[in-house]
């Protein structure tokens, strides 16, 4: 029988995959998020681009915000720490560049559903740039090629969006953070594309190792996605409107790309 501990990390490992991952912003437009009593949308002489939000559910947000929010200071802020610590920074950027280049499926698949088909075809020379002369991704050599450097990533929350499908209402995740109805789809999507997650779909002993490229994968996002997520609450006066409307901006700016 397998230790307890091993079934609750199959369990969390995949979950933490894309913690955090619509809360980035500056810390300019988050102070000024937090002054705001609500979000009801958007005016161009603002300083502060905000979009409307729905929050039926804000009662219950707010608890699971407060136990991540715990979740992240003492557990998964410990780790990140030590995961510096341990890994000096120009392996934890090869690192990420190899987890990035493995995510082309996603990319690739969510540029064609939004017809994007010259961002699809930018997608497969920068695989296969990076898997070739970048050494299997680990050195990002489509960032020396002009018409390969900074192509928007697309994904499944964005594919839905382009389709004509709003937001729903906001939904703090457990362990995950800010998402929606719209979103929370489009991650389910987005993890069924990503290769990293298909080992569960091995068989035999094979699968009892399928959980150690998501746990890397993890790991090496945490720092990254912790900042962000400190930037989105800093200096907040009231820190769950200030990264509620931190997701809705990012959300917006990824679709509009």
């Amino acid at each position: 029988m397998r230790p307890a501990h091993h079934h609750l990390l199959r369990l969390l490992i995949p979950a933490a995959v894309v913690l955090l991952s619509q809360c980035a912003t500056t810390k300019t437009k988050t102070s000024t998020a937090a002054s705001k009593p609500s979000v009801v949308g958007t005016d161009a002489r603002d300083d502060y681009d905000v979009v409307e939000a729905s929050d039926p559910l804000e009662g219950l947000n707010r608890a699971t915000f407060s136990l991540n929010d715990g979740l992240y200071k003492f557990v998964l802020r410990p780790i990140s720490k030590g995961y510096e610590t341990i890994t000096p920074e120009p392996v934890r950027h090869g690192i990420d560049n190899v987890f990035d280049n493995i995510k082309f499926p996603v990319r690739f698949v969510n540029s064609g559903l939004q017809g994007k088909f010259g961002r699809a075809g930018k997608e497969v020379q920068k695989f296969g740039v990076n898997t070739i002369a970048g050494f299997g991704g680990l050195i990002k050599q489509s960032d020396r090629i002009p018409s390969l450097a900074d192509v928007p990533a697309e994904d499944a929350g964005q594919t839905l969006a382009t389709w004509g499908i709003g937001h729903g209402p906001y939904i703090v995740l457990p362990v995950l953070g800010p998402s929606s109805v719209r979103e929370t789809v489009g991650l389910a999507g987005d993890y069924a594309l990503n290769p990293i997650n298909w080992g569960f779909a091995m068989k035999s002993d094979a699968r009892k190792y399928a959980w150690i490229p998501q746990a890397a994968n993890t790991f090496r996002q945490l720092p990254e996605q912790l900042k962000k997520y400190d930037d989105a609450r800093s200096d907040a006066v009231d820190p769950y409107l200030a990264v509620r409307s931190a997701y809705y901006q990012n959300s917006k700016a990824a679709v509009e790309q």
